[in-house]
């Protein structure tokens, strides 16, 4: 069969054409809101040829790395499209970031530019200053200031702005619309740059390429049912996964963002009253803020909001209360080497009848692939074998397709580790059942293995989170000299609630197998959380480590 390829039919795909047929179709339609501030998908597009316009006069060439530390707010959304624009790659950092991080990830990523929000001024000011101790000032990244849109021209965060800094807005207006945008050359050339978490060790820089940031987009925006001209409220940070795709997502349908500094229930209520929200995310721990909202602060949904969460799977009575409210819930899972989402579950209409706890844990398992990943399965990691679908036979979470990331950067070792055997490897644990759908048990490194026994930490978990006192649970290993390793729960109790740790442990005894139950329950007024909201689970390891062992006697008794 005959044909040729050429650029009649042949050209790269990339999301920066999200943007520009949004200001074609949807011109004079609001794209963003912050405050009083309002853009339409027109002034957008402008806004980000004019930026992208700017740095290329500053001197960014192809490749070159822009990064950004800043909340959700127009320049971060704008940032998403202005920056490949120019044919630059993006790295969004994580706001939580001290500034000895912040400097190693800008040399680690070689960037040329830090764009930083005033609030975050101080970190970039103090990571500048260690960088320059090894490295020629014309080395150093350029730094451009944010500044509020409502105080542009006061100091900021106590800085005098050195005379090489730039101002955001400033730059942005020295750009031209007549510039012509750097398409990607090939589709799988760069696009952005993402951080893992580095919980465990230094953070690996995650590479997308503008291939699959286009095709996880349109997935994801098929899974969450994200209608034409949708309004998404921004509670995932943008600088997770570059928001979960949706930066891109909300501009394929042409809809509104509404970006928010900061994230609280009273503002998400709020939001949601006043713009009519129809779609947002957030890690289990925003659903958590949610329900448990004082009534003063929630108001009643004027219609359905649709709730993409990821993560922990989302406790049953956290699931039951969001429905309550109004919120119709979608479970995803996935990881930052996937471009965010990678599975989704995706409901039935015959489980709508089912009992509500049986719909719960339905909902709460992460399904199956989305449709621009090839494969999902759960494997030996060992043999590369399938395991049985039997719901009980655990293996590792397992993924391949053209929405798995390019490789980390300089660091061939660790990208080989990760696709070894042909597909990529995500270092959870999980089992597939018999109707197809994967569940998550654990994080390879979560697990606790207790006289042999494997204990899945989010099992326990979802039991602490149905005890009516507790707000926040994580579980974690604790060393014993006799069985290995205990369960240790840390326990966040709701305001004017109490429990003792008896209670705690009797409750879930009541409701596991025995050995599966904490032998001990510390009370904290506050869980460590990442800026993703993430439990930091290795914060309270080295905590349970340094509590030392539990008695013989008193595990042999609690056996």
């Amino acid at each position: 069969m005959e044909g040729i390829r050429c650029s009649a039919n042949s050209v790269p795909l990339t999301p920066i054409t999200f943007l520009e047929r949004a200001a074609a179709v949807f011109g004079d339609r609001i794209s963003l809101v912050y405050g009083n501030v309002r853009f339409t998908w027109r002034e957008t597009l402008q806004r980000c040829t004019k930026f992208a316009s700017a740095l290329v006069h500053v001197g960014i060439s192809r490749g070159d790395v822009v990064a950004v530390l800043a909340p959700n707010v127009p320049a971060t959304y704008e940032l998403h499209f202005a920056v490949p624009m120019a044919g630059a790659i993006l790295c969004t950092l994580n706001m939580r970031h001290d500034a000895a991080m912040v400097s190693t990830l800008l040399g680690h990523s070689e960037a040329k530019i830090i764009v930083a929000d005033h609030q975050y001024l101080h970190i970039v000011k103090a990571a500048i200053e260690i960088m320059s101790k090894t490295m020629a000032a014309e080395e150093l990244p350029r730094i451009v200031i944010v500044q509020e849109f409502d105080h542009p021209s006061s100091n900021i965060n106590g800085f005098d702005s050195a005379s090489d800094d730039l101002e955001y807005e400033s730059l942005l207006n020295t750009g031209t619309l007549d510039f012509e945008i750097r398409r990607p050359i090939d589709e799988r050339d760069p696009i952005s740059l993402n951080y893992t978490s580095g919980t465990t060790s230094r953070p690996k820089g995650v590479i997308y390429s503008h291939r699959g940031t286009y095709l996880n987009t349109l997935s994801t925006v098929l899974l969450n049912d994200m209608s034409s001209m949708a309004v998404y409220l921004w509670t995932v940070p943008m600088f997770h996964c570059n928001g979960w795709s949706m930066t891109w997502g909300v501009a394929a349908q042409g809809g509104t963002n509404i970006c928010q500094r900061n994230v609280n229930a009273k503002e998400i209520f709020a939001n949601i009253s006043l713009h009519n929200v129809t779609h947002m995310g957030g890690a289990p721990t925003v659903l958590n803020m949610i329900v448990n909202a004082p009534i003063t602060e929630q108001k009643p949904l004027l219609g359905k909001v649709t709730v993409m969460t990821g993560g922990a799977p989302p406790p049953s009575n956290i699931l039951y209360k969001m429905r309550e409210l109004g919120f119709l819930i979608v479970h995803c899972y996935g990881l930052t080497e996937t471009y965010g989402v990678a599975t989704f579950c995706h409901w039935k209409p015959e489980w709508d009848s089912l009992p509500d706890e049986k719909q719960a844990k339905l909902k709460s398992r992460q399904g199956m692939q989305h449709i621009g990943v090839e494969g999902v399965d759960i494997k030996n990691p060992i043999t590369m074998e399938s395991v049985p679908a039997d719901g009980k036979t655990m293996g590792e979470v397992m993924i391949r397709g053209n929405t798995v990331m390019i490789g980390y950067l300089k660091d061939v070792k660790a990208t080989e580790e990760a696709f070894n055997g042909g597909w990529f490897r995500s270092g959870d644990l999980g089992v597939r059942h018999p109707d197809g759908y994967i569940e998550l048990k654990d994080r390879s490194k979560d697990i606790i293995i207790s006289g042999g026994e494997n204990i899945s930490t989010i099992e326990v978990e979802s039991v602490l989170f149905n005890h009516p006192s507790v707000l926040e649970a994580a579980i974690v290993g604790r060393p014993d000299d006799h069985w290995g390793e205990t369960p240790c729960a840390f326990v966040n109790l709701k305001h004017g609630s109490n429990a003792t740790e008896e209670e705690i442990i009797k409750f879930c005894r009541d409701n596991l197998p025995h050995y599966m139950a904490p032998k001990t329950v510390v009370f904290k007024s506050d869980l460590p959380k990442s800026s993703t909201g993430k439990i930091q689970k290795l914060i309270l390891k080295e905590e349970a480590k340094a509590m030392g062992t539990l008695s013989l006697a008193a595990n042999r008794l609690a056996k």
